[in-house]
């Protein structure tokens, strides 16, 4: 569309009342304007079309009328289209003061306001900008005519040749097709066709020629030209031509792949008419029981893989589970036992002198010290107990417990060591890598019930190669090594397995080799299991090498008893199990402190910020509401000095917790809990 000129544009009028539109349409005409005057809206609405400029309307005369025919053609302008709008207010009524001309602006759109009285330099100079504003609509339309004329040219001279048009954008591979293009691929105009259905339809023998046409045309530049057969849904062969240069953009990188593609089919086949029809019909029916047999050897491998992940999954969800509900059980148990210990503890100094109650009291001590033993297990199986993790001399663990493994596994049974010289010290929790070693020294004992030799290797090991279970380091491997009855490849499978035991009925818990694992796991390292039917079991325990150098063991460690701290102190007590803090506050009575209780994190923070002073605040971990990270963090807000003990069946302080409190595993005994003490307060 070319540009309306001037003496063609003309101004609507809509001013009902007064002479307002005798004035506006004067004021234009002396301007060089055309005008015209419409007396409704309706006739304002029926007026509309592109050889208008602006409007003007005074308000009033919108204000009773029935705006929905001006909203609708509003609505249905062209999208080139935003025609001006000049509305004139009454005095002291501009859209800054009056919220019902503002309104126009979100109703009308394009909108100027002109206050009345109004100056006519004023008048002119406004419909002066509307119609300029007009004027580049027109050009704007004119150049969007222009660009859909030029490419329906394209378009037709693409037709006439039979090209398909496309582009391939190189960093997301989404290709744009013409239908013509779809075409020459054996799709119809409407099918879906992506860069890897383009793929799909190249002859197998063809493909690897194709990408390697692709690839040097990104590298070097040169223009992408190949012909190469194509394969259509209907199996048929096809020939395509391809043609293509490399776009770039302003930094002159190349972002996409714009062409176009010819069919040749019918030239294909008049080469092939030159060769030998028999030939190339044993050719193909080759090659095409080959691609047969290729795909379904693949649909076999795939079913096969397939089942095999599917039920690794199934195992790692069911490990997964159990080892949440472990977690979670032992947790209970855990709190449990601390009632009962610390309540044990206290009720034993009460009956000193009558023999007969100690002794029944040490016995449920120790039946509650085992049951806390078994918790260990679980939560090390379920990877949340609590870990003292720092260097550890492995070679000389083994030799300080060598003794002891050999009286754990009777005289029947001999206990060899063998360590490379100068191992390096390993990043593990000394106490629990003893446990583990004991664990599997048990086990090995238990699969020679008619004696033999258990023998302990200790080596260093470069692991240079990535796995799902073990990232690449130093480590140091403890292996346990027995001559005993071994396990088929089924049972090594499930050997790990919480609760799986090869042992009689009541001979074994089935959680030594679970808790060996979870504690593999803490450390970063890994269990491995070894063993043939008939020919003994090999466990060796990767444990990564560390970073820090061993420490002597420090010998000022306080005494058990009370705390080092002179005098009484006032402790806040805080656990939401009320039979825990009542057990915890009878010890701390006991050691001689004042213990205030709170059975959450809010009441604690209440009764600091009553007024009330503390020396030590002891929290439980895991509240409802806020948990014990949480109070200490608020109350280390409300008292920076304030000491603070966190007590937890898990110990795992949650990550990105910057906060510094002493910790305290449960279950704990009352000389657990005066020995932190001393060395807190």
């Amino acid at each position: 569309m070319a540009a309306i000129s001037e003496r063609d544009v003309i101004g609507l009028i809509h001013a009902p009342l007064g002479r307002d539109a005798g004035i506006a349409r004067a004021l234009l005409q002396d301007a060089g304007i055309a005008a015209k005057v419409a007396a409704t809206l309706d006739a304002l609405v029926a007026e509309l079309g592109e050889n208008v400029a602006f409007a003007v309307i005074t308000e009033e005369a919108l204000h009773s009328a029935d705006l929905r025919p001006l909203v609708s053609w509003i609505e249905s302008q062209p999208s080139w289209s935003d025609l001006p709008f000049i509305i004139l207010t009454a005095h002291g009524g501009g859209p800054e003061r009056n919220p019902a001309a503002a309104r126009l602006s979100e109703i009308l759109g394009n909108v100027s306001f002109i206050e009345r009285p109004f100056h006519p330099t004023t008048f002119i100079s406004v419909t002066r900008s509307a119609m300029r504003a007009r004027r580049r609509q027109y050009e704007a339309s004119a150049r969007m005519e222009e660009l859909d004329e030029g490419e329906r040219r394209l378009q037709t001279a693409l037709e006439a040749g039979r090209l398909g048009a496309w582009e391939l954008d190189l960093a997301t591979k989404v290709l744009t097709s013409s239908s013509t293009c779809r075409g020459i691929f054996g799709r119809s105009p409407g099918d879906r066709f992506t860069y890897g259905d383009l793929l799909d339809a190249i002859h197998p023998d063809d493909l690897a020629r194709m990408q390697e046409a692709v690839r040097n045309t990104l590298e070097t530049g040169v223009d992408y030209a190949i012909t190469y057969r194509t394969v259509w849904p209907d199996g048929s062969i096809h020939g395509a031509e391809i043609r293509a240069q490399l776009y770039r953009d302003r930094a002159g990188q190349p972002v996409k792949l714009v062409g176009v593609s010819v069919d040749i089919t019918e030239r294909l086949l008049a080469e092939e008419q030159q060769r030998q029809l028999n030939e190339m019909l044993e050719e193909r029916v080759a090659e095409r029981t080959r691609e047969l047999l290729d795909a379904h050897r693949l649909v076999l491998a795939e079913v096969s893989q397939r089942e095999r992940a599917e039920e690794q999954l199934r195992q790692a969800q069911k490990m997964e589970a159990i080892g949440q509900l472990t977690g979670g059980v032992a947790h209970d148990f855990n709190n449990l036992l601390m009632a009962v210990l610390g309540n044990l503890e206290l009720l034993r100094k009460h009956v000193a002198g009558d023999a007969k109650a100690t002794r029944l009291i040490d016995g449920a001590l120790q039946g509650a010290q085992r049951g806390a033993s078994l918790t260990q297990r679980l939560l090390a199986f379920a990877r949340r107990q609590d870990l003292q993790v720092g260097p550890v001399n492995l070679g000389m663990l083994v030799a300080e417990m060598k003794d002891l493994l050999q009286r754990s596994v009777g005289s029947r049974i001999a206990v060899e060591v063998a360590a490379s010289g100068h191992l390096p010290p390993v990043s593990a929790d000394a106490n629990q890598v003893e446990l583990a070693l004991l664990n599997l020294a048990v086990n090995a004992r238990d699969a020679m019930p008619d004696g033999g030799t258990i023998r302990i290797e200790l080596n260093r090991v470069e692991e240079k190669t990535p796995s799902d279970s073990l990232a690449p380091g130093s480590y140091v491997v403890l292996s346990v090594i027995d001559q005993g009855s071994g396990m088929d490849a089924a049972t090594v499978q499930k050997a790990i397995e919480p609760f799986f035991s090869t042992k009689e009925l009541g001979k074994g818990t089935g959680l030594g080799l679970s808790m060996v694992h979870g504690l593999a796991l803490q450390l970063h390292g890994r269990l491995t299991l070894k063993s043939a039917v008939g020919k003994g079991t090999t466990a060796e325990l990767w444990i990564p090498v560390s970073t820090s150098e061993v420490q002597e063991k420090q010998q000022d460690e306080l005494p058990a008893g009370r705390p080092a701290a002179a005098g009484p102190k006032r402790i806040l007590l805080v656990d939401d199990d009320m039979l825990i803090a009542m057990s915890s506050a009878d010890m701390l009575a006991d050691l001689g402190h004042e213990v205030v209780e709170a059975y959450s994190g809010k009441e604690a923070l209440a009764l600091m910020d009553g007024g009330a002073t503390f020396d030590l605040l002891i929290t439980d971990y895991s509240m409802p509401g806020m948990t014990g990270a949480e109070l200490a963090k608020a109350a280390r807000e409300r008292a920076p000095e304030l000491p603070i003990l966190l007590a937890s069946g898990y110990a795992d302080l949650p990550s990105g917790l910057e906060i510094d409190v002493a910790r305290l595993a449960k279950p704990y005994s009352q000389q657990q809990l005066a020995s932190v003490l001393g060395t807190i307060l």
